[in-house]
């Protein structure tokens, strides 16, 4: 047995030995990558979404913004994604921590040369850049295929006038009164919160505050801080509807941004000690991540006619609102969901000024079924991020399929939402 045992022990030392050098490498490449995307930061507001690793690095990024060219970091982008590359495969059986880690970083600096082409002056197509930026191949529709469903709205609210007319009639009943829409935030952040941690184990500290802002091209942002806080801030340029409440506390917060910035804090940055999660760049296949997650989250979270009966008996009374239509309310809204691929159409078409603004405006109104100052808004997203209005709904789509393959079981989907927003969890692992 001795003659067998030692070269076996023999062998799991080199195993181990070659592991312990691959994640030294990979800690110096995550240093190289945490610089790296600071700097592109610097060149580029809103780039990054959130940083809350070493101040110096950060002064750093500020002195080498100064001196580096974007086709310098392009470059350096180049060659990091190279020298992770050599990490994404060990030829062993299974995933293990190091290639995930390094097949992240190669996905993230992929974006990051993707976004610095179009920092230069470089169009890009849309169905390219969504590709190039998130991961993900973005399938562009025929408008009219939605017809059918949009008769089917049609029936749910019948009357004379155009239908996002009567849509918007409708659900203007449901527009929480400003002054009561702190105390109905408040409920449903708790309850989104409750939920959650009844099946997921966040940090004991973890927090956020709530701001109510305006002039803003979103309808809510979560800046992550660090130490496990979050600022979130509600957008009330326009009316914010009963169904909101929800959507934005689970999107926002529980199990949505807040919960996932903190899980990946504790999980990797902390207990890991994998700096590269520091930071996040907003332009990068995390964001098909966080946002697809924090969109299922609120599914998730209140399966099935759950948020219909909290809202009945919470919210609307909470906010002074009549219950009576909530069903058909409800009801619009999942119809509605239906409809979110038209955005990805529009926004390309908009964008690669195949069509005007107001084109693009009056297409929202009829396949979206928004209000002029809706569809306005929507544009100015369109503006502002271009292909980033991908990851709400395909994400969410794509984050539904994985988490729900682990069958009808609640306990189970939840066990694998976790699993997803603990890891370095790319959109190619759903």
């Amino acid at each position: 047995m001795q003659k067998y045992l030692l070269p076996l022990v023999g062998l799991l030392a080199v195993g181990c030995a070659q592991e312990s050098d691959s994640s030294a490498a990979l800690d110096e490449i995550a240093q190289d990558y945490l610089l790296l995307q600071l700097t592109i930061g610097e060149t580029e507001a809103g780039y990054i979404d959130a940083y809350y690793g070493p101040e110096d690095v950060q002064q750093r990024a500020v002195a080498e913004a100064q001196e580096q060219t974007l086709t310098d970091l392009s470059r350096r982008s180049e060659e990091l994604s190279q020298r992770a590359q050599e990490f994404v495969d060990d030829g062993s059986e299974g995933d293990s921590d190091n290639e995930r880690r390094a097949r992240f970083l190669v996905a993230q600096l992929t974006a990051a040369r993707t976004r610095l082409r179009m920092m230069q002056g470089e169009e890009i197509p849309f169905v390219e850049e969504a590709k190039g930026l998130f991961g993900v191949n973005v399938e562009l529709i025929d408008l009219e295929t939605l017809d059918p469903v949009i008769v089917e709205i049609d029936a749910l609210v019948p009357g004379e006038g155009p239908l996002w007319r009567r849509l918007d009639n409708f659900d203007s009943q449901f527009n929480i009164p400003s002054e009561r829409l702190g105390s109905v935030m408040d409920a449903a952040i708790a309850e989104c919160k409750r939920r959650t941690i009844a099946h997921i184990g966040l940090p004991d500290d973890e927090s956020f505050t709530l701001e109510f802002v305006t002039d803003k091209p979103w309808g809510g942002y979560n800046y992550y801080q660090g130490g496990y806080r979050s600022k979130i801030e509600i957008n009330t340029d326009l009316p914010i509807r009963l169904n909101r409440a929800v959507d934005l506390g689970c999107h926002e917060g529980y199990p949505g941004h807040h919960a996932f910035n903190a899980l990946l804090e504790k999980n990797l940055v902390d207990d890991k000690g994998w700096i590269e999660f520091s930071v996040y760049p907003l332009y990068s296949p995390q964001s098909l991540i966080a946002e697809g997650s924090a969109n299922y989250g609120i599914d998730l979270a209140f399966p099935g006619d759950e948020q219909l009966d909290f809202e009945t008996k919470v919210l609307a009374p909470l906010a002074g609102l009549p219950a009576e239509k909530l069903e058909t309310y409800a009801k619009l809204r999942a119809a509605r969901r239906a409809l979110g691929p038209a955005l990805y159409t529009i926004s390309a078409s908009y964008l690669a000024d195949e069509i005007d603004a107001e084109t693009a405006k009056l297409q929202l109104q009829k396949y979206l079924l928004v209000s002029p100052e809706r569809a306005q808004q929507s544009l100015r997203f369109s503006d502002t991020y271009r292909s980033y209005v991908i990851n709400y709904g395909l994400g969410r789509d794509m984050v539904q399929a994985s988490v729900e393959s682990a069958g009808p079981d609640q306990d189970a989907r939840w066990e694998r939402m976790e699993k997803l927003l603990s890891e370095p969890t790319l959109p190619t692992d759903l």
